[in-house]
C-alpha cells in the first residue's frame, strides 16, 4: 500500500469475523455497542486500532486503500435480515468518496459532545418581550441567530438543522415587527397541520393580548378580524390567495415581517412554484416587508440568500447528535420478496430501539405498506396476526393498538388518536406515510425510512433529510437521534452520495408558469410583455440561469387562448386579466386545469334532467381535475366504490369502458372521487334517482381530500354563470353541488344551493361553520326553501346591518321575471346579466335598465329555457334547471334538521368529531 493508506471498518454482526488490519497509519473501527462484540473491540484496541463504540450500529463495511486513489469498499447486507449477503466491489471514485465521507461523518458524531451553554433572554431580547418566549433562556442556535434579526432591517435566511429551535427565532422576528415597529407580521408554513402546531405554540401570545388569526383552507376569512390582527399564521397558498384578492390587498402594506418556515421547499414540485412566485414579488425593494426565511440545511443556501438579497446565518449546532445509516437488503426480482424483506428489517430495527425504551417513527411509501409493516412489527411484539389481512383496516387498528403500534396516513380514521398517543408515549411506534415528515414535533429516538419509493415516484433527498430530522427532538427526552434508510444493493451507493452531497434547491416555477404569471397580471404588476420580462428577472429560475424568454411567451399565449387575459391592440402589447382570469386566480385554480375542465364540459351531451346533469358534471370533474383523478381508494373500499358506480348508472354519453365489476386493482382514474361526490351530493333525496336502496358507506376520513378539493372547483364553475364562459346548466348545477357538498353534514337536497348561499351572506364569516347550521334549521322550520322570502326585518342570527341586508335583498333573483315567448326570452330584474339558452347553445345577454330581451340561439330546438345570474352568486332558471331554484321540488315533505339515513348520520358524526 501507499504510505498514506487507511483501513476503516464498521462491525455490527457478532457472527462476523473481524477483518485483519494491515500495518497502516490510519486504522479505525466503529463497533456496535453490543456486549457480544466487547472482545472484538478489546482485540482491535490492543492491536493499536482506534475504536469507537456505536449504539444501534447496523452496517458492516470495510473501506481501505490510499487516501488519494485505489479505494476498495466491501459491504454486507444488514445482519438483522437473513440470509446474509456479502457484496464485494471495486468502487468508482465517486462512490469511494461518498463512502469515506459517510464513515468520517459517523466517526465524528461519536466524539464526546460538550454540554450546550444556554443564554438568558435578558442578554439578547428587550425585557418587555420576556413573557412572549416559551423559555427563560436561549440555546446556542437561537443565541447566534436572534441578534442578527434584531440588529437591523435586512432580509435574513437562517439555516439550521432540524430541531435547533428555529420557531423561537421566528418569534423574535415577529415580535420586532409587532411590538417595536407597530406593524403586522405574517408567518407562513407549508402544511395545514403545521398551522395547528404553531397556533398552539402561540397561545401564550393570545393570553398576553396579541391578536392572532389562523388562515388555512378550512378557515373562512373575516376582513375586519384580518385587518385587526397582529399576526397571521397561514399556509403559503392561503397567504397568496390574500395577495390575489382586491379587497384584501391594501392590508398587505401593513405587514412588516414575513416569516417563511421551510423556505427550502422552493424546490418542491407542488408547493415550490407558488412560494417562488410569492417571494419573487416580495423581494421587490418597493415592497416594505422584511423577509425572514427559516430553512433546513441545503447545499446552495448562499445562492438562495443572494436571490432574496438576504444575509445568511448558518447554524451548525443541533441538540443532541443525529446519526444516519443505510442498512442494506439484497435486491430481488420478485417485488413481494423485496417488500417482505424491507418490512422484516424495519421490524428488527424497531425492536432494537424500543428494547431499551426508545420510540420509533417508521416511514413507508404508501398506505398499504403502512398497514403491512405495522402488522409485521405487531407480530414481532407477540400479536397474533395470522388471520389479519392488511386491507382489513378495523382489524389492523385493533391488533396494532393492543401492542403499542400506531398508524398515520392522510385518510386514516384514527390518525389523530395515534399521533396524540405517540406524543404522550402511550405508544412507542408510529408507522406513517410522509404526513408527519415535515415540522411535526414528535418524540422519536429513531426514524426508519422503509421505502425509497413514494407511490410511483422516487423519494427525493430533501424529503429523506426531513424524515431524518424527526429523530432526536429537543425537549422530548429523545435528544440523540438515529435515522435509518433501508436500501437495496443497487441503491446503496446512490443514496449515500445523495445524503453526503445534501439537498440542492432548484426552481420549479416553470412547472406552472401560467398560474404565476396570471397572479401577477391580476395584481396589476405585469401588464405587458416587457413587464413580464422584468418580473421574470426577479424569479429564482432566472437567478439560477434560466435566461431564455420562451417559457414566458408560451405561458402568455396559453393565458390569451384560455381567455384569462386579454391583449390590447397597441405596440406596447399591453394585457389585462379578464373576469375569468381574476376568478381563476382568486380561487387558486390552475389555469391548465380550468381550461381542460371547460373544454371537457363543452364536449358533453346536453343533459335531459337534473339527475343526469349531476352525474355528468361529477364524472367530468373526477376524471379531469388531477387531484381528484389521482385519488385512490384503499383495497377494502374498492368494492364499495364499484357498487356505488353501478347503482348510479352513467349519464348519456358517459358509458364506462370497463364495468365496475371488472375494475383494475388500482381502480380507473377518478372512480373514487366520483363515488365519493355522488354519495355526498345525494343524501336519500330522490328515490327516482336510484335503482335500489343501499346502506353502503365510504369512511369520511377516506373522502376528506376529495371533499376539500371539489367544492372549490365547483364554486369556480358556479361563479362563471354571469360571465357566460360555461353553459348555464354547468354553472347552476356546479353552484348547487358546491354548497351541498360543503355543507354535507346538513344533508341538503337538490336545490338547496340558493338557500345556503343566502345564509352564507348573512352569517358571521369567522363563525360560519358554527352559525350557519342554526340559520339553516331556522329557515326550514319557517318553511323557507329558497332566499325568496318577503323583504322586511332581517332574520334572527343575521349579522348584517339594515343597509347591508337591504342591499342583499336587492341582489337576489327573487324579483326577476323569466318569461318565454318563443323564439324570444324576456328577463327583468336586478341581475347584472341574463343568459338565454336552448339545448347545447346559449347566449349572454346583459341586462340594461333592469331588463333584457334576446332570441333563442337555436329556434328549431323544442327544449328551451332561460337563466339569470347575479354577480354576487344568486341564480334562477326555467325548464328542468328550475329544480335548482328551491329545495323540495320533488314534492317530498321537508324536515328541519338532518334527514334520516344510516350512512349520512355516520358521516355527519365523523365530521363533528
Amino acid at each position: 500500500m501507499l504510505e498514506a493508506s487507511f483501513q476503516w471498518v464498521k462491525i455490527s454482526d457478532p457472527d462476523q469475523e473481524p477483518p485483519c488490519f494491515a500495518a497502516v497509519p490510519d486504522a479505525r473501527a466503529l463497533v456496535a455497542d453490543d456486549r457480544m462484540l466487547d472482545h472484538v473491540a478489546d482485540k482491535l484496541q490492543s492491536a493499536g486500532v482506534a475504536v469507537r463504540r456505536l449504539r444501534y450500529l447496523v452496517e458492516d463495511e470495510e473501506i481501505s486503500g490510499s487516501h488519494f486513489d485505489d479505494v476498495r469498499v466491501e459491504s454486507h447486507a444488514c445482519h438483522l435480515n437473513r440470509p446474509r449477503v456479502r457484496l464485494h466491489n471495486r468502487s468508482s471514485r465517486e462512490a469511494a468518496r461518498s463512502a469515506r465521507a459517510a464513515f468520517e461523518a459517523l466517526w465524528d458524531t461519536q466524539a464526546a459532545a460538550d454540554e450546550p451553554a444556554t443564554t438568558p433572554l435578558s442578554e439578547v431580547v428587550p425585557e418587555p418581550w420576556f413573557g412572549y418566549f416559551p423559555y427563560p433562556s436561549l440555546n446556542p442556535a437561537q443565541r447566534q441567530a436572534i441578534p442578527e434579526i434584531l440588529g437591523n432591517d435586512e432580509n435574513v435566511i437562517v439555516l439550521a438543522p432540524t430541531g435547533a429551535g428555529k420557531t423561537v427565532v421566528g418569534m423574535a422576528a415577529a415580535l420586532r415587527a409587532i411590538l417595536e415597529q407597530g406593524r403586522k407580521a405574517a408567518w407562513l408554513v407549508p402544511q395545514r397541520s403545521l398551522t395547528d402546531e404553531l397556533d398552539r405554540d402561540l397561545d401564550l401570545w393570545r393570553r398576553r393580548g396579541l391578536r392572532i388569526e389562523r388562515l388555512s383552507g378550512e378557515h373562512r376569512l373575516d376582513l375586519a378580524r384580518l385587518k385587526a390582527a397582529d399576526l397571521w399564521v397561514a399556509t403559503t397558498e392561503k397567504f397568496e390567495s390574500i395577495c390575489r384578492s382586491t379587497s384584501l390587498r391594501e392590508v398587505l402594506d401593513e405587514v412588516g415581517a414575513l416569516i417563511v418556515d421551510e423556505v427550502h421547499l422552493l424546490g418542491d414540485t407542488v408547493r415550490g412554484p407558488v412560494l417562488e412566485g410569492l417571494l419573487a414579488r416580495m423581494r421587490d425593494p418597493q415592497i416594505p416587508t422584511r423577509l425572514i426565511g427559516l430553512s433546513a440545511t441545503v447545499t446552495n443556501s448562499a445562492q438562495i440568500a443572494s436571490w432574496l438579497h438576504a444575509r445568511l446565518v448558518t447554524v451548525t449546532w443541533r441538540p443532541g447528535r443525529l446519526t444516519w445509516q443505510l442498512p442494506m437488503i439484497a435486491a430481488h426480482q420478485d417485488w413481494n420478496v423485496t417488500e417482505a424483506s424491507r418490512a422484516r428489517l424495519a421490524a428488527a430495527l424497531t425492536s432494537d430501539v424500543t428494547a431499551d425504551g426508545g420510540s420509533v417513527l417508521v416511514f413507508c411509501g404508501n398506505k398499504r405498506s403502512v398497514r403491512l409493516t405495522a402488522l409485521v412489527i405487531a407480530a414481532s411484539r407477540g400479536a397474533d396476526v395470522r388471520d389479519v389481512h392488511p386491507d382489513d383496516v378495523d382489524q389492523v387498528y385493533l391488533t396494532c393498538r393492543h401492542v403499542g403500534v400506531g398508524l398515520h396516513y392522510k385518510d386514516w380514521e384514527h390518525r389523530s388518536e395515534a399521533e396524540e398517543a405517540f406524543r404522550a408515549r402511550q405508544m412507542d411506534v408510529l408507522v406513517a406515510t410522509t404526513t408527519v415528515a415535515a415540522g411535526v414535533n414528535l418524540p422519536a429516538r429513531a426514524v426508519i425510512v422503509r421505502d425509497t419509493q413514494v407511490g410511483f415516484g422516487e423519494l427525493d433527498t430533501a424529503t429523506v433529510l426531513q424524515m431524518f430530522g424527526r429523530s432526536g427532538r429537543a425537549g422530548t427526552g429523545e435528544e440523540d437521534g438515529w435515522a435509518f434508510l433501508i436500501v437495496d444493493e443497487h441503491e446503496h451507493a446512490i443514496w449515500r452520495r445523495r445524503l453526503i452531497d445534501g439537498h440542492t434547491v432548484d426552481s420549479q416555477i416553470q412547472a406552472n408558469l401560467p398560474e404565476q404569471l396570471l397572479s401577477e397580471a391580476v395584481q396589476g404588476r405585469v401588464t405587458s410583455e416587457s413587464a413580464a420580462d422584468r418580473w421574470w428577472l426577479q424569479t429564482l429560475a432566472h437567478h439560477q440561469g434560466s435566461r431564455h424568454p420562451d417559457p414566458l411567451r408560451r405561458a402568455l399565449r396559453f393565458l390569451l387562448e384560455a381567455e384569462m387575459v386579454q391583449q390590447a391592440e397597441d405596440a406596447a402589447g399591453r394585457f389585462t386579466a379578464t373576469e375569468l382570469g381574476r376568478l381563476t386566480s382568486r380561487l387558486m385554480v390552475a389555469p391548465a386545469t380550468g381550461t381542460d375542465l371547460r373544454k371537457a364540459l363543452a364536449d358533453l351531451p346536453f343533459p335531459d334532467s337534473a339527475a343526469e346533469a349531476e352525474r355528468l358534471l361529477i364524472r367530468t370533474l373526477a376524471t379531469t381535475v388531477p387531484r381528484l383523478a389521482q385519488a385512490t381508494a384503499a383495497d377494502a373500499i374498492k368494492p364499495v366504490v364499484a357498487q356505488l358506480l353501478t347503482l348510479s348508472p352513467p349519464a348519456a354519453g358517459g358509458e364506462r369502458s370497463t364495468p365496475p365489476s371488472a375494475l383494475t386493482p388500482g381502480g380507473a382514474p377518478g372512480d373514487f372521487a366520483q363515488a365519493s361526490l355522488l354519495v355526498c351530493a345525494a343524501p336519500e333525496q330522490d328515490p327516482a334517482d336510484r335503482q335500489q336502496p343501499t346502506e353502503i358507506e365510504i369512511p369520511y376520513s377516506a373522502m376528506y381530500p376529495i371533499l376539500e378539493e371539489a367544492p372549490r372547483i365547483l364554486h369556480w364553475l358556479g361563479n362563471q354563470g354571469h360571465l357566460g364562459t360555461v353553459h348555464p346548466w354547468c354553472a347552476i348545477v356546479a353552484a348547487d353541488l358546491s354548497r351541498r357538498i360543503r355543507w354535507r353534514r346538513l344533508e341538503p337536497r337538490r336545490g338547496a344551493g340558493r338557500l345556503l348561499w343566502m345564509l352564507e351572506q348573512m352569517a358571521d364569516q369567522s363563525r360560519l361553520e358554527h352559525d350557519l347550521p342554526g340559520l339553516w334549521q331556522a329557515a326550514l322550520e319557517r318553511g323557507h326553501t329558497s332566499p325568496d322570502w318577503p323583504a322586511g326585518r332581517a332574520p334572527t342570527g343575521c349579522v348584517l346591518d339594515d343597509q347591508a341586508y337591504a342591499a342583499l335583498l336587492r341582489e337576489r333573483t327573487t324579483d326577476c321575471r323569466l318569461s318565454e315567448y318563443p323564439p324570444h326570452a324576456w328577463v327583468t330584474g336586478p341581475a347584472e346579466s341574463a343568459v338565454t339558452w336552448s339545448g347545447p347553445q346559449w347566449r349572454l345577454a346583459p341586462l340594461r335598465h333592469g331588463s333584457a330581451e334576446a332570441a333563442y340561439p337555436n329556434r328549431s330546438t323544442s327544449r328551451r329555457g332561460v337563466a339569470v345570474f347575479t354577480r354576487r352568486g344568486d341564480y334562477r332558471a326555467t325548464d328542468w334547471l328550475a329544480a335548482y331554484n328551491a329545495v323540495g321540488h320533488h314534492d317530498q315533505p321537508l324536515k328541519a334538521g338532518p334527514l334520516a339515513g344510516k350512512s349520512n348520520r355516520n358521516r355527519a358524526s365523523q365530521e363533528e368529531q
